[in-house]
């Protein structure tokens, strides 16, 4: 054989096995690529259903509605006041000598509380009263020589008549020296003394103040679109600011008939029996219950949702919120009336609501295991609903 024939065979036998080489080089390569792109894309749907999931179950809390009883009262703010109040002023002058009584005394109608100095009105009174006994033995002398017709009648009456003008003037010290006892015009307790002893007490000025704390009074100023509902006799509870804790019952004591045009408000006064810890000047909360429902259907104030003058909640409903409209009644503390669009024992979203829409799955966090007794009742082909503590 030619040698250059040889070398010539061997050159393209080489080239041949390398191209098979690199075909099958990028052939595997390409399918490694392919591989990997394909377990890419099969996480990636993994990941995007597992997100999917956890986006579609939003968690929630949730309270049953139920029949529970529930009041309609109307809520206000007064301060206490006493209707019977007195301020004890001197009908007369003088230095006061005695202070019989002090703050925080219990006194009664008609008891002394302090004295001023009764010199000066005691010699009034005597030198009214021999006064008077001089004219009256004037009068009995005038009068046997009228009898007798030894004296004009003119002038046996003017003896009559300053007789009575003295008797007039004699009663009129001896009220005056009354008028040196400073007595209480009623009952109570001496909220405020003004005066010490030795003080000079000017005619008409302030000494003591009385408060009859027996029955307190809170005035409410209550707007004209409750006017049907305060009557008369209404049971009405009040909290005081100075005693957390305490509930303190009383009743509508009268209501006011006229209407404040300026305000819009109408009076309605309260009254409440002391038991020595209600006092006069305390600040408190008042609720006048003004009518009451044993049975009636309520869910918690926060399940209600205020869209565009329309009230509804969210109902759970084979774990899916469903807005429902509702219809409320009164409204008590934390508790709502339903009058329509709710059942009881439904369940609705009290917390996650803002994030839910209508048709939004949920995951009831607080929700109680159902009762043997509804599990039988669902076996047997009746409908259960969740008890939710």
């Amino acid at each position: 054989m030619n040698p250059l024939t040889s070398a010539n065979s061997m050159n393209t036998l080489r080239k041949i096995v390398l191209a098979v080489a690199i075909a099958g080089l990028a052939a595997c390569g390409g399918g490694t690529q392919d591989a990997a792109k394909d377990a890419s894309a099969n996480a990636g749907a993994g990941a995007a259903g597992k997100d999917e999931k956890t986006q579609t179950s939003v968690p929630v809390e949730t309270a049953q509605v139920a029949k529970r009883p529930i009041q309609a009262s109307y809520n206000g703010t007064a301060s206490l006041e006493a209707p019977n109040e007195a301020q004890v002023v001197a009908k007369t002058s003088g230095v006061l000598l005695k202070l019989l009584v002090e703050e925080g005394d219990r006194v009664r109608a008609g008891q002394v509380l302090a004295k001023i100095d009764p010199e000066r009105p005691r010699l009034e009174v005597q030198r009214a009263e021999a006064l008077l006994r001089k004219l009256e033995a004037e009068m009995n002398r005038s009068k046997e020589l009228y009898d007798r017709k030894l004296v004009a009648a003119d002038l046996y009456e003017k003896i009559r008549y300053d007789v009575a003008t003295q008797k007039a003037a004699y009663d009129m010290a001896r009220l005056e020296l009354s008028y040196t006892d400073i007595v209480a015009p009623i009952d109570g307790v001496i909220a405020q003394r003004s005066v010490k002893l030795g003080n000079l007490i000017q005619l008409n000025s302030s000494l003591f103040r009385i408060v009859d704390a027996a029955q307190l009074e809170a005035v409410l100023n209550v707007p004209e679109r409750e006017l049907a509902t305060m009557k008369a006799g209404a049971a009405v509870a009040m909290q005081v600011d100075a005693l957390p804790g305490k509930t303190f019952n009383g009743i509508i004591d009268r209501v006011s008939p006229v209407v404040d045009a300026g305000s819009g408000t109408f009076r309605v006064t309260c009254a409440f029996a002391s038991d020595d810890q209600l006092k006069p000047g305390m600040f408190g909360r008042v609720a006048v219950v003004y009518d009451e429902r044993a049975d009636a259907l309520t869910v918690p104030r926060s399940a209600l949702l205020e869209d565009q003058g329309e009230t509804a909640v969210f109902a759970v409903r084979d774990n899916t919120a469903v807005r429902v409209p509702v219809q409320i009644g009164y409204l008590s503390g934390d508790l709502a009336e339903i009058r329509s669009g709710l059942a009881e024992g439904e369940s609705v979203v009290t917390a996650g609501k803002i994030t839910l829409r209508d048709g939004t799955k949920v995951e009831v966090l607080n929700a109680a295991p159902v009762p043997e007794a509804a599990i039988a009742q669902s076996g047997n082909g009746a409908s259960t609903a969740s008890v939710t503590p």
